[in-house]
Formats: structure tokens, C-alpha cells, sequence
């Protein structure tokens, strides 16, 4: 046998393998697009932050559901609460799942899916002080209705000259900054710091999510809720995912928002967290 024959044979061998290579590469799945979705990791239970630096959480949980209904990867990160809106605009990351409402204000500057859940905002006082009996005594106050405006305002007059709590830059901030002109606001970088304060005594009230202070409450915090749980006008229309303005994003979470409502995936991750139904109907 000649060596041009065994040549030629172990060319068209080599040939035969690497056409058979290429064939099955082109019948493997393209892995999945990576979608970048930045959470605070610091607003228990609805996103937190582990011992370990796991990030866990509502959101977390509803993320990873909403990626797989997309079809694509989650790679969740953690993000101070400041900054998590601007890294988004600079595209740091492709959305914004930390318990962030949609208010007129934002979606001037980012487009948002519709809303998958919703929590009211209350007060937190120290046991045993006189803000407990002080604030108004009502349950759900809409802050849209007129009715809730006097509430609101009552609650003001209670609080007239008091050191309140807040975390910067959230709808609570807002709603203090519109409604409570005559307090003294403390603005904090995490709820927890706020709710240190409270504990010892620096500050006579806070304001935040119900489902948080219920949170606080349960890992050992010394505090109650106090008053209405308010909602409503600039407390905005519930919690949504934040994407950069135009991005067809927004579409596709609100597609899959829907479906995990509808299967009652959202509902059941909320009593998991929340122990309660939040989901946004």
C-alpha cells in the first residue's frame, strides 16, 4: 500500500470526523443570555444579604423564577440602595428587583414592568412610648382619598417636632418630605441603621414597609408598628422591576410577572417571606 493511499485515507478520516464535529456542535443549545439584576441585599424579608454573603429574599426567589420563565440566567448582585438606580442608567446591570415603586418621578427616567407586589408603609415606635396611642387609630389609609389626607394630617399633628427615621431617597422619604413638614428627619443608608437608632432611643419614630418592620420584629428589634399603614399617592403603585428607559425588557418582565401571578407563584413565594399575600393584583 502506497503511502499517497494512506495519506489520502487519513485525510478524508480527519475530514469525516471534523465535518461530524461541526454537525454536532451545530445541534447543541445555545447557552442561555445572561441577564445582570441588582437587588439592595439590605430590606429583609424582601432581599437580604446571609452570613455567608448569600443574597436571599422575595425577590431573589421571584427573580430566579422570572429568568427561567424568560429563558435566560440570572446573575443577581447586590447593590447599595443609593446607587442601585443610577448603576442601572449607567448600565452596571440590566434591572433593579429591591422593593423599588413606581412613582411619576422614576418613570420620567426608567420604564418599569407591571407591578408584582405591594406593601403599605407604617410607623415604628419604640414599646412604651406615647407615639403609640398618638397616631392616628385606623387600619389601611389611602393616601389618594380625602379621607386619608385627614388622616394623614392627623398623624402629622402627632408628630409635630418629633425626630423621625428614614432610609434616603425611598418613597417613605417622600411621603415624610410631602405630607410631615413639620418633623425632623433622619435620613439612613439601610433600614437596619434606622431602626438601631430607634432602638436607642436617638430618634422617636420611623417609617418604612410594613413587611420590614415585621421583619425587624421578628429577628428581636425593639419596636412596634404604630397607626395607619399608608398607601397610595406618593407612595406610588406598588413594586415593580426598574429596566433603562426604552428597553424592550420591561415587556418581557411584565409578560412573566403575569404568568407567575396566574400560576399563583408569586402568591406562594409571599407567603413564604411574607407570611401574607402581597402580590399586586
Amino acid at each position: 500500500m502506497s503511502r499517497l493511499f494512506l495519506f489520502a485515507t487519513a485525510a478524508a478520516v480527519a475530514v469525516t470526523i471534523a465535518a461530524g464535529a461541526a454537525s454536532f456542535a451545530s445541534q447543541q443549545p445555545e447557552p442561555a443570555p445572561v441577564l445582570r439584576i441588582a437587588t439592595e441585599g439590605a430590606f429583609a424579608p424582601w432581599n437580604a444579604t446571609t452570613a455567608d454573603g448569600k443574597l436571599v429574599g422575595f425577590e431573589v426567589d421571584l427573580a430566579n423564577d422570572l429568568c427561567r420563565r424568560m429563558r435566560v440566567r440570572c446573575a443577581i448582585v447586590a447593590q447599595e440602595w443609593t446607587g442601585i438606580l443610577p448603576g442601572l442608567r449607567q448600565g452596571q446591570y440590566d434591572a433593579v428587583m429591591a422593593g423599588v415603586t413606581v412613582t411619576a418621578e422614576r418613570a420620567e427616567a426608567l420604564d418599569f414592568s407591571r407591578a408584582y407586589a405591594a406593601d403599605p408603609a407604617v410607623f415604628a415606635v419604640r414599646p412604651g412610648s406615647d407615639l403609640a396611642n398618638a397616631l392616628p387609630d385606623a387600619e389601611r389609609t389611602d393616601l389618594s382619598t380625602p379621607a386619608g389626607q385627614r388622616i394623614a394630617s392627623s398623624a402629622a399633628q402627632a408628630l409635630d417636632g418629633r425626630v423621625i427615621a428614614v432610609q434616603a431617597s425611598t418613597i417613605h422619604a417622600h411621603m415624610l418630605e410631602a405630607l410631615f413638614p413639620r418633623v425632623r428627619l433622619r435620613f439612613y443608608e439601610t433600614v437596619d441603621a434606622a431602626a438601631l437608632d430607634l432602638a436607642a432611643g436617638r430618634v422617636d419614630a420611623m417609617l418604612t414597609a410594613r413587611t420590614s418592620v415585621e421583619a425587624l420584629r421578628a429577628a428581636g428589634g425593639n419596636l412596634i408598628p404604630a397607626g395607619p399603614a399608608f398607601s397610595g399617592s406618593v407612595l406610588g403603585g406598588g413594586v415593580a422591576v426598574a429596566v433603562r428607559k426604552g428597553d424592550q425588557l420591561s415587556a418581557r418582565f411584565t409578560q412573566a410577572i403575569a404568568s407567575a401571578a396566574e400560576d399563583g407563584t408569586t402568591a406562594r413565594l409571599s407567603g413564604r417571606w411574607f407570611g401574607a399575600d402581597l402580590s399586586a393584583k
